[in-house]
């Protein structure tokens, strides 16, 4: 999936909210601990599992993955998968299950006027951290560093 039909599809929702603004970069995240959260599960699901046997451990994995992923989402308050697009001015947060469908709910909006980005490098993935300065309140997103989720364009945009 191109960078330009991500940014078509975020454009695409901007205008089904009645925003008008251009969107110049767009990527796919999820809540911060999502990833986290999958491997800590896993790790949990292998244990109980494997008291039933070999093939209980590998239903205990994949069951504690998925619960430990749900787990972290829903604590975040936030849509499980994302599409972000920055404009110049804003940043939106979409609900979107695929970054090839049209994303829906718009999660939020922040203007960059005061806005800091900071960016912690793990493992797996690229923490995002959007930080109101006046408040300190902050969204925390997680950019996996595949390349087709475009979280890396997201982040130069922002910090670029």
């Amino acid at each position: 999936m191109s960078e330009e039909k991500m940014v078509e599809l975020v454009q695409g929702a901007l205008g089904a909210h009645g925003i008008d603004d251009e969107v110049v970069a767009a990527g796919q995240f999820n809540p911060r601990g999502h990833s986290g959260g999958l491997f800590l599960g896993g790790l949990a699901g292998d244990d109980a599992g494997s008291l039933l046997g070999g093939a209980g451990a590998a239903a205990g994995t994949a069951a504690g993955a998925l619960a430990g992923m749900r787990a972290a989402d829903a604590v975040s308050g936030l849509p499980a998968n994302m599409l972000i697009g920055v404009s110049a001015t804003t940043v939106y947060g979409f609900a979107g299950r695929s970054r090839r469908q049209e994303p829906t709910a718009l999660a939020f909006q922040l203007p960059r006027a005061g806005l800091t980005a900071k960016v912690h490098r793990r493992a797996n993935v690229r923490v995002l951290e959007l930080i109101d300065e006046a408040s300190g309140s902050r969204i925390e997103l997680e950019g996996n560093r595949l390349p087709v989720t475009h979280s890396k364009d997201v982040i130069q945009a922002l910090n670029g």
